[in-house]
């Protein structure tokens, strides 16, 4: 399994700055009154500009829970909303409603089935000439957000790069063990005995 802090793959950062988060997090006008169109109550509305923000940071959608506490301030300050005011919804209908506003608006698709196709279609050309698993993810993140997907879950990425970088590089193997004669053969042999140590293969 690939590091997730050794990939590209987003994620909120323990601590920002300022500047981090003004940057990354603070809603633009237009957003406000887009948001505001759409949201029924106060809460609705921190929970919509507060995903609406997640995404565009990681391209994903977060657990409202998972949102760093500085963000949910950050945002809830911006929008002029009191402090009992959390970011919630109040059923998954809503939540989902929620979503397909933030993905019509920012012209992303979630389609995991799509994504997984993507994702092994970069990971099949990536291990002809690539290794490390981290690279791999990174190659497969790229197309993805190329292609306008809702990023899959880190797991999900990693079981995949793991499987098709198993199945290549067995593949390569395969290739090369067939091209050699019966005295490389041996000769590999002898040499993977060697590595292996003294005493290995015995049964005694």
């Amino acid at each position: 399994m690939a590091s997730v802090e050794r990939t590209a793959y987003p994620r909120f950062k323990r601590t920002m700055t300022s500047r981090e988060l003004h940057q990354a997090f603070t809603p633009g006008t237009a957003e406000v009154i887009w948001a505001r169109g759409k949201a029924r109550s106060p809460e609705h509305l921190l929970a919509l500009v507060v995903l609406l923000k997640s995404y565009q940071k990681l391209g994903y959608f977060p657990d409202l829970d998972d949102v760093p506490k500085l963000v949910v301030e950050h945002v809830r300050g911006l929008l002029e909303l009191g402090d009992e005011v959390e970011p919630r919804h109040d059923s998954t209908r809503t939540a989902a409603r929620q979503r397909d506003f933030v993905r019509e608006r920012l012209g992303v698709r979630y389609d995991p089935e799509q994504a997984r196709q993507v994702a092994a279609a970069a990971l099949y050309e990536a291990v002809q000439t690539k290794d490390n698993p981290a690279d791999l993810i990174n190659v497969a993140l790229e197309k993805l957000v190329k292609a306008r997907l809702q990023l899959p879950g880190y797991t999900t990425l990693d079981e995949m790069t793991s499987a098709i970088r198993t199945e290549v590089n067995e593949e390569f193997f395969a290739r090369i063990v067939a091209r050699m004669d019966e005295v490389e053969k041996a000769r590999l042999l002898g040499l993977l005995r060697c590595l292996r140590g003294p005493g290995a293969g015995s049964t005694s």
